[in-house]
């Protein structure tokens, strides 16, 4: 077997988010309620075709703006949506072991946009990693096939070759089923521990 490579998926892995935080934000400059902002983001397909890239920012904020009366410009909106995330420090830590012994890495997330340029542009972590796939990139989401050739393609990895964290059951098993070696992450110890494990 070559030297593996290390797949990490984005949220929940390497920074936590959390939607209260845009939709407290964005129902304090429009008509609907917090709780009724985060039910529609959960229940309306909008998000899901964002983060599949079917729709661009331009329509998923005029699709937001007509559903929730929101009152504030679109840089408004965009720094309220996007910044909902905090540093998981430990994951980053093994990350960083993980770079300085010399392997290869990737993040692997179904997100959009909004949320990778914050992320980019606010969290030094990020610009670490060998290569990226996002799903709004790809036009496909974990854990449907094309989003994980897209990842195979751009490690030049199959199999065993490739060392997958993701905290999504479906996800994890979809990676398990390609052969690759995958890890549930529910707790940073644990996944360090099945790191090791694997090492």
């Amino acid at each position: 077997m070559t030297s593996p490579v290390f797949i990490f998926d984005l949220g929940k892995v390497l920074v936590d988010f959390d939607w209260s935080i845009a939709a407290k934000k964005i129902a304090a400059r429009s008509t609907t309620p917090p709780e009724q902002f985060h039910e529609y983001l959960a229940t309306s397909p909008l998000l899901w075709q964002y983060e599949c890239g079917q729709i661009m920012r331009a329509e998923f904020f005029a699709a937001i703006n007509t559903a929730t009366g929101f009152q504030g410009t679109v840089a408004e909106f965009n720094a309220y949506f996007a910044e909902i995330f905090t540093e998981i420090s430990p994951m980053i830590a093994l990350h960083a072991e993980l770079r300085q012994r010399g392997f290869k890495t990737y993040i692997f997330s179904n997100t959009n946009d909004l949320a990778i340029e914050h992320v980019r542009r606010d969290f030094p972590f990020f610009k670490n990693f060998d290569g990226y796939i996002f799903s709004y990139e790809v036009g496909g989401m974990k854990p449907q096939p094309k989003i994980y050739e897209a990842m195979e393609t751009m490690t030049g990895k199959r199999g065993a070759d490739l060392i997958y964290i993701d905290d999504r059951l479906e996800n994890f098993e979809a990676g398990k089923a390609r052969g690759w070696r995958a890890i549930l992450h529910e707790t940073p110890e644990k996944t360090r521990a099945a790191v090791t494990s694997l090492l």
